[in-house]
């Protein structure tokens, strides 16, 4: 399989409760019929009730994510890894050392560092949401016009 047609991909983040399951829902919700996608951290997190209502508002249910670490993975033949963080990238470069696996790093900054009411919160979740969309939808258009 080619860098730029995978047909197995990994969203890493820290810790597997908000910019990678939300980047994996996305992918499947796009790519699904042609891509296997995972997602994992660094460490297993807590779902995060703000990422799951802005992914609902798309019509994509992630109430049945749980939390998983690189080593919980049970299945490791990934064509792509994609971090979403820098804790990440550095993880998946040491464990693909000496592998034929693609790693990308894509610097998503954490939703939860913006303060303030609920509603700013959310447009941070949405901004975070909307921007990985974007990107899956970029990297992947492949598929969509050419999926053999």
């Amino acid at each position: 399989m080619s860098a730029s047609r995978p047909a197995a991909v990994l969203f890493a983040c820290n810790m597997n409760s908000i910019r990678s399951p939300m980047a994996a829902a996305l992918a499947r919700r796009r790519f699904g019929k042609w891509l296997h996608v995972e997602s994992c951290g660094v460490m297993a997190g807590m779902a995060d009730p703000f990422a799951e209502f802005v992914m609902d508002e798309l019509g994509v249910d992630m109430s049945g994510h749980e939390a998983k670490a690189f080593e919980d993975l049970e299945e490791n033949n990934f064509d792509l890894i994609i971090s979403l963080t820098q804790e990440a990238d550095l993880r998946a470069k040491e464990i693909t050392k000496g592998l034929s696996v693609e790693t990308e790093f894509w610097p998503i900054p954490d939703p939860t560092m913006e303060a303030g009411s609920r509603e700013r919160r959310l447009e941070a979740f949405r901004a975070l949401r909307d921007d990985l969309d974007r990107r899956i939808a970029a990297r992947f258009a492949d598929l969509s016009t050419n999926p053999l």
